[in-house]
């Protein structure tokens, strides 16, 4: 399933491509012989990965939660990811799933790692541009400050170009805090994967979509304690799981997930021995 109606919403997923990245890194302490049992890698360890963009039309509003890593990245990393050679715009996907990329008038970044908010910006004559330029573009304050400190540990995943245009324009608003962007959809921190990574939730109807974003990257991530090598706060990364997972699975909220590559949407459960568990819808 590629689309759920919420209340008077809809969501749809723009899964712009899959990539390979190391299992163990995205599993981190979690053995081999367990997560493997889940995802079966490749020759490399390598786990197939999305890039996945959410679509909420409220009616109101085209909105573009995440996209994707875009066309900056050089040849060394597209090989390591296992990437094609071209690179599909994110508007061309999102066109050929059969909606008008010009309609977007809000992009909301989780957060500002290349492969959230790569798809942001297109390179033209050696610069970057909006690649959607009636949108208005949100993320938070502490994720783009944080972004521009280039700490050893996670520089690599920060590409200025990517935002840092848009800020100078005035097309990025960087919101503090929790937010509420139109009626219904909300921003909310979530720590763990980093400082000030976004949750976005849509409601409509007593009905909730959320998008988990790097906080669950993939359904085999429902199990709280199954956390990524490059979480920067494991410990307050299980803590959010629990309050996020805990709320979905009470709501029977609908979830979306970073990096899942062949889930699009699934409900939570709670499970007497991981303490929850997923059904794909």
């Amino acid at each position: 399933m590629s689309s759920v109606v919420i209340g008077d919403f809809a969501v749809s997923l723009i899964r712009h491509g899959v990539h390979w990245w190391d299992g163990g890194a995205f599993f981190g302490v979690v053995p081999k012989t367990l997560w493997s049992q889940k995802v079966q890698p490749d020759e490399l360890n390598r786990i197939p990965v999305g890039f996945n963009c959410y679509l909420i039309h409220t009616g109101g509003h085209t909105i573009l939660v995440e996209t994707g890593a875009g066309d900056k990245l050089d040849e060394r990393a597209r090989e390591r990811m296992k990437l094609a050679g071209r690179v599909e715009p994110l508007s061309e996907a999102i066109a050929r799933e059969g909606f008008d990329p010009e309609a977007i008038d809000i992009v909301i970044n989780s957060h500002l790692h290349f492969d959230h908010c790569g798809g942001n910006t297109v390179l033209s004559h050696g610069s970057a541009r909006a690649a959607f330029p009636r949108a208005r573009y949100l993320t938070a304050r502490g994720e783009w400050e944080h972004a521009h400190e280039r700490l050893l540990r996670d520089r690599v995943s920060y590409l200025n170009a990517n935002y840092d245009p848009l800020v100078e324009s005035g097309q990025m608003t960087l919101i503090d805090g929790d937010c509420e962007v139109v009626p219904g959809v909300r921003m909310r921190r979530a720590p763990g994967h980093n400082r000030d990574m976004m949750v976005i939730t849509a409601e409509s109807g007593g009905r909730t979509f959320c998008f988990l974003s790097d906080l669950v990257p993939t359904a085999a991530h429902v199990q709280p304690t199954w956390i990524p090598a490059f979480d920067l706060y494991p410990l307050e990364a299980i803590e959010s799981r629990f309050q996020w997972l805990g709320a979905a699975a009470k709501g029977d909220w609908v979830c979306g997930f970073g990096h899942d590559s062949t889930v699009a949407f699934a409900r939570i459960t709670d499970d007497p021995k991981t303490h929850f568990s997923f059904v794909p819808l």
